[in-house]
């Protein structure tokens, strides 16, 4: 059952982050606002959405954002990682993280039998 390795096909970009606590939240809510409007700079990107924890579970190790990219294929993804925009903002937003866990991943739908 595992997903196609193939370069096509939607593929979702996760950045799981936990902010260093000097962060103030103007800044933060600045930095959410810069992610948000790569969605208008970077071709490849077709959607953007972001949160926070909200889980009872107590097994979020510490992250705190959510935010997930959309692309149309592998190749979208690596045009975004090359953007100029893309890595103006990564030269801002990194530096501010104290912990990050980014995975890239295919949505495979299952059908119940």
């Amino acid at each position: 059952m595992a997903a196609e390795a193939g370069s096509g096909g939607v593929v979702k970009h996760i950045l799981l982050a936990r902010f260093k606590e000097e962060v103030p939240p103007e800044r933060l809510d600045q930095l959410i606002r810069g992610y948000a409007g790569l969605v208008n700079l970077v071709p490849s990107m077709k959607a953007f959405h972001w949160g926070t924890d909200v889980s009872i579970e107590n097994m979020h190790q510490g992250f705190t954002h959510v935010f997930e990219s959309t692309f149309e294929s592998t190749e979208g993804v690596k045009e975004y990682i090359e953007h100029p925009a893309h890595v103006e903002f990564a030269n801002e937003f990194l530096p501010v993280l104290e912990k990050v866990l980014i995975i890239d991943y295919k949505p495979t739908a299952v059908n119940p039998s």
